[in-house]
């Protein structure tokens, strides 16, 4: 191009674009702006500053010395638009062209900020301001290096983004990943690495995190990430492999790819080895024919410069730990002072907070997963990974869980102390980690309680069999200071999907064949079965009729009924024997055999026999307003509420404050009760009788009475029970039975209720051999009171009577 700038311009770009051609400007006008920038050449070196004319109706610019330099073309003066924008980065142009383009006579125009990459020089961030018009049809402007502001701006969102990025990342690999296409992304590179030490060389692939699956996953923005894992061993032992890599659409990248899956960096040399050592290193792949040809490779795909630099962290030990190697290579050639060194530290303290952190997240998950003396998994989490096992069991198969609990453990920690027992614990954990099968799971689940979880496609048999092979682990002695220690196992096995289909059916299963291996004998193996279900199921079913007694009781839903006792010939009301009722909210009444056995094996029963007594307290005045004063009732009492110190001055304060006399009440006792528990209950009995109450012995000849016993008892009356009077007067042993206990009761001075009379023959045998008492539905059900004073009340007299009668 001929420096004259009277010379009418060729057409470029935007000719069309522009006003008509116009006649050509005086040589004055250029000469003025040429001796401007003459004089301000000086100021303008000082401060990096470059200034341009531009001429816009014939799209002519005129550039400083300084401006010419920093767009990378001679020092010439007077340009046309195509040729200064020479270096201009081809996404770039377009803008830098919009800008002039858009000058008009009224119209200055906009700044506008653009890229040029000179050889030798780099990339570098310009800006152009258009400033002021000077002359005819002349806008000036400057044009200045915002390289290193681009840069810090440029860093500072790069390290935000990445701190995010790091953040929200779970595994060290998906760490990598994401800042290696960070750093392409935001930074302008087209190809990135990352080189760990080889695993069995000092250091394990959990270091880095887990190696992924080989092989390359679209990006969402369309690179490619691919984890790249090779365990060949080098005979030295100091050995780099490349573990992940991405790249940029910009290019194929096959032939470096291939080559740096499968290349062996040395730790010791080359360039690789002087990063690997603390040395970060630029490399130009248009020379560099370093690390057997893969630098050349790099030439090949288009690629030219490159920076390497380690990844360093500050370990739990006070020593410097390196993490791997990241590097990057560019299409461009690059700056040596650009961003990428001055991040490179920042990124490497990111990554070693990263792994510092995942580090800690990865205790935390042992320690709240692992039970802490065996190493197992705990309890909580065997639960977790069952519930997966269930939910993702393929159709069609199965698997198998074992419920291990010790034989005679604790007699171990009696006999020689919980280190013993320790001992015990962690010996057979291990035998279950070695027993378990590929793919099984061990866990403990709390004391001397394990389990196993088998890997799915096991059938019965074979679960059958390893849980053999665990019981006869278990029967092997383990030594503690020189003693052999012997403990055996009882193991219960359900098997997933006939047992149960979630974690609670499955363990409730196994739970409860483990069990009926402890009722069998103990130290055998049980699957669970049909019956352990219906067991299961009844006392699930107690467990739920106990919460609905409570809440009951709460509601105030039980209620007193009153049987007849009478006199032989059914003439005189004698006693009464007071039957607590349950009625629920939704009026169904459940029958006393289903509830009593429940309320009694809780404290329930003690609560409701203390109502009864209450409640019989409160309707004793009204029996008596009745004409029935000379009547007793009869108070069963279980032997929760009964083997109590307290009782004799509880059931006094009672009766006192009800106004009672304590001889009105007569409290039954079963034989069996008593007899089992004579030191306690024999104390308590005479008590009662000192303050003036009477006993009954209920369900006389069920239990084990000693005569020599029976005739220290203070008791007022007993019971033959029901099952006796069945049979007569048919069955003769029956009778003879039922004869001896009348004799028994009439020689002892005991009064003798038989219960559960029912029939005329039954009646008139006991009248025959003079029992006196009865009770049974001939003679009368159990009845409210309401009905029971209708029945056997004065009724010559009702204004005594309460008015709710």
């Amino acid at each position: 191009m001929k420096n004259d700038c009277l010379q009418f311009p060729r057409e470029d770009l935007f000719a069309a674009a522009l006003t008509p051609p116009q006649p050509v400007m005086s040589g004055d006008a250029w000469r003025i702006v040429r001796e401007r920038a003459l004089r301000a050449s000086a100021v303008d070196e000082a401060a990096g500053l470059g200034r341009w004319w531009y001429e816009h109706r014939h799209g002519r610019l005129y550039l400083s010395a300084v401006a010419s330099s920093l767009l990378g073309i001679p020092a010439s003066g007077c340009h046309e638009v195509a040729d200064a924008l020479l270096h201009v980065a081809p996404q770039d142009a377009w803008r830098l062209r919009s800008t002039l383009g858009a000058i008009t006579d009224t119209h200055l125009g906009a700044a506008c900020e653009f890229r040029v990459s000179v050889p030798d020089q780099g990339t570098r961030w310009l800006k152009v301001q258009p400033v002021a018009r000077e002359g005819e049809a002349i806008v000036a402007g400057m044009l200045v290096d915002i390289t290193s502001t681009k840069h810090a701006a440029m860093r500072e969102r790069f390290s935000f983004a990445l701190t995010q990025y790091l953040i929200g990342t779970d595994t060290f690999d998906a760490a990598i990943h994401k800042i290696i296409q960070l750093v392409c992304d935001e930074l302008g590179w087209d190809w990135g690495a990352f080189w760990v030490q080889e695993p069995g060389h000092g250091q394990t692939a959990g270091t880095a995190g887990t190696a992924g699956t080989a092989g390359a996953r679209n990006d969402a923005r369309g690179g490619k990430v691919g984890d790249v894992w090779v365990q060949e061993r080098h005979e030295h032992g100091s050995v780099l492999r490349c573990r992940h890599v991405w790249h940029a659409d910009t290019g194929d990248y096959a032939e470096l790819r291939a080559v740096t899956t499968t290349a062996a960096g040395d730790m010791r040399q080359g360039v690789l080895g002087e990063v690997w050592n603390g040395k970060a290193q630029w490399v130009d792949a248009s020379t560099d024919t370093e690390q057997g040809g893969r630098l050349a490779s790099a030439r090949r795909c288009g690629l030219q410069s490159g920076y390497f630099f380690p990844v360093t962290y500050t370990g739990g030990d006070g020593g410097l730990h390196s993490a791997g190697i990241l590097e990057f290579f560019s299409r461009e050639p690059r700056q040596r002072e650009a961003q990428l060194p001055g991040l490179a530290e920042s990124i490497s303290a990111l990554i070693a907070q990263t792994a510092q952190r995942m580090a800690q997240q990865e205790r935390m998950r042992v320690l709240a997963q692992t039970d802490e003396m065996t190493g197992l998994v705990n309890r909580a989490h065997f639960h977790y990974l069952l519930d997966r096992a269930c939910e993702q069991c393929p159709p069609c198969a199965g698997f198998g869980v074992l419920y291990i609990d010790l034989d005679q453990f604790k007699p171990i920690n009696d006999a020689f102390g919980h280190a013993a027992g320790n001992v015990v614990l962690k010996a057979f954990a291990e035998r279950l980690r070695i027993l378990a099968p590929q793919g099984a799971v061990v866990a403990r689940l709390g004391g001397d309680e394990f389990a196993m979880m088998t890997d799915y496609g096991l059938e019965p048999q074979e679960v059958e069999a390893l849980a053999q092979r665990v019981a006869a682990s278990a029967r092997e002695q383990f030594q503690y200071l020189g003693h052999e220690l012997s403990v055996s196992a009882s193991i219960g096995i359900s098997m997933f999907p006939a047992h149960g289909a979630n974690t609670a059916q499955l363990l409730h299963a196994a739970d409860a064949a483990m069990y009926a291996s402890k009722r069998n004998g103990r130290n055998r193996v049980s699957h669970y079965s049909d019956a352990q279900g219906a067991e299961q199921d009844v006392l699930a079913k107690q467990l739920i009729m106990l919460s609905e007694l409570q809440h009951g009781f709460e509601r105030g839903e039980f209620f007193l009924m009153y049987q007849p006792i009478m006199d032989a010939h059914g003439d005189v009301l004698d006693a009464v024997e007071a039957l607590v009722r349950w009625r629920k909210s939704d009026g169904a009444v459940v029958p006393p055999d289903q509830f009593i056995p429940v309320a009694e094996q809780s404290r329930l029963i003690v609560h409701l026999g203390r109502w009864v007594v209450q409640q019989v307290c409160r309707d004793l005045p009204r029996m008596h307003a009745a004409g029935l004063s000379h009547v007793k009732v009869h108070i069963n009492m279980a032997a929760p509420e009964f083997l109590d110190s307290s009782l004799p001055a509880e059931l006094m304060a009672t009766v006192r404050a009800a106004g009672v006399d304590p001889s009105s009440l007569q409290i039954e006792l079963t034989e069996n009760m008593v007899m089992s528990h004579i030191d306690t209950s024999l104390p308590i009995m005479r008590k009662l009788t000192q303050l003036g109450f009477e006993i009954s012995l209920d369900d006389f000849g069920m239990g084990y009475s000693s005569l020599s016993l029976l005739k220290t008892l203070p008791i007022a009356s007993l019971k033959i029970d029901r099952l006796f009077l069945a049979g007569i007067p048919r069955e003769r042993d029956d009778c003879a039975i039922v004869r001896t206990m009348l004799d028994l009761g009439r020689n002892m001075g005991i009064g003798v209720i038989a219960e559960g009379v029912e029939t005329d023959g039954q009646l008139g045998y006991l009248r025959q051999f003079g029992c006196t008492l009865v009770q049974g539905y001939l003679l009368g059900r159990p009845m409210p009171l309401p009905q029971l004073l209708e029945r056997f009340g004065r009724t010559a007299h009702p204004a005594v009577l309460p008015d709710d009668l």
